[in-house]
């Protein structure tokens, strides 16, 4: 039996409201499938507006432009992150400045973000890895106290709260990403999610190539325009089809990961009570989506041993991030603040287990046995 780390699941409507999309002769982006995707997702999160975009990439360069980012403004980010979280001010002239995580949750750790900042800061972006929320009470207080804007990096964390709170429905901004390895998907995919009504208006004509096009077929202006900088933001009709057959059963795959994600829990705490590995921690204020289930073993060594004998019994198992802060690109646009002990350290033991919402509970017992038979040989 080979078990892929991932396979995209399909829940069975896509194709039918594919079709409709093309026969309704409106492929381009923004028409009845966009439209419903980004109501539902205003909605489920409570944000002021919600736009689709063709992936989380390109929602996190549309809020650094609405962050107003110039050359030499500071963002504050976690280094073990994607790439994205990055590039996305990088584009804009901005100085990605690195602080370290915390170790329970590889949330960046808001006890640093303070040292961090100086008079060129113009933004914190916390990063819900693995869809666990981050500290977001202490972020949001340090930003109103230093001015600054908070963008949620909610790549992972569609489906999971803080405090009760969903995410992304807390920064000024949020980036979603919908790509095939998220929990709900539209291939490539993604989501800006505007809080702040200040920035709403904005948004739309960024997103519409800098053109108030939306504000036209509403008519509220005579004919549409070239008025703000943009670019090509949306996705089609075809991929927003897709999408809003997966929103339709959003609760029920959230629920299916969450039941795989608590066998692997329950069956490797033996081997975390011996000292083999460490599971991961999910604060008591906090409901994740269960976007990911990896495990943390003692050193680099083991973690490549690991790899390849789950390999050997046809099982796809990964690591995460290289930190951004140790890349080539990294060292030439980016600073670190402080030691990044934590970044390095757990992200040379971290491994990903597969988790899909097919995976079967035989799967997941062949991936458990044959990490016990790993430890035990």
């Amino acid at each position: 039996m080979t078990i892929p780390f991932n396979r995209p699941f399909v829940v069975g409507k896509e194709f039918e409201y594919i079709q409709q999309a093309i026969a309704q002769s409106w492929l381009s982006g923004n028409g009845t499938f966009t439209k419903r995707c980004q109501t539902d997702l205003a909605a489920r999160i409570g944000c002021d507006r919600a736009l689709l975009t063709h992936s989380c990439t390109a929602a996190l360069e549309m809020a650094a432009i609405l962050a107003e980012i110039q050359p030499g403004d500071e963002v504050i980010m976690p280094s073990y992150t994607f790439v994205s979280t990055a590039n996305a001010f990088v584009l804009r002239g901005g100085v990605p400045v690195f602080v370290d995580i915390r170790p329970e949750t590889l949330n960046i750790d808001e006890t640093l973000i303070e040292a961090a900042i100086t008079p060129r800061t113009k933004a914190i972006v916390p990063v819900h890895y693995a869809g666990v929320g981050c500290e977001m009470n202490a972020i949001l207080a340090i930003a109103q106290q230093h001015n600054l804007l908070v963008i949620e990096d909610a790549a992972q964390g569609f489906m999971a709260s803080y405090q009760n709170r969903p995410l992304g429905s807390m920064g000024h901004l949020a980036t979603l990403s919908f790509h095939e390895t998220k929990n709900v998907i539209s291939g490539e995919g993604g989501a800006l999610l505007i809080n702040d009504p200040r920035l709403t208006a904005r948004a739309e004509i960024i997103w519409e190539k800098g053109t108030n096009r939306s504000q036209f077929f509403r008519g509220q202006v005579d004919k549409y325009t070239w008025v703000d900088i943009g670019s090509s933001y949306l996705p089609s009709e075809i991929n927003a089809a897709f999408l809003w057959a997966q929103l339709e059963f959003a609760e029920t795959i959230t629920q299916t990961r969450l039941t795989l994600w608590q066998q692997y829990h329950q069956a490797l705490a033996d081997l975390e009570n011996v000292g083999k590995l460490r599971r991961p921690r999910i604060p008591s204020d906090r409901q994740h989506n269960a976007h990911m289930y990896y495990i943390l073993l003692s050193d680099l060594e083991t973690r490549t041993a690991l790899i390849q004998y789950l390999q050997q019994q046809g099982i796809n198992s990964v690591f995460h991030y290289i930190p951004l802060h140790s890349a080539p690109a990294g060292k030439k646009f980016s600073r670190t603040s402080g030691e990044l002990y934590y970044t390095d350290y757990l992200s040379e033991r971290l491994l990903r287990l597969p988790l899909f919402p097919a995976l079967t509970d035989l799967q997941v017992e062949q991936v458990i046995n044959a990490i016990d038979q790993f430890f035990h040989s």
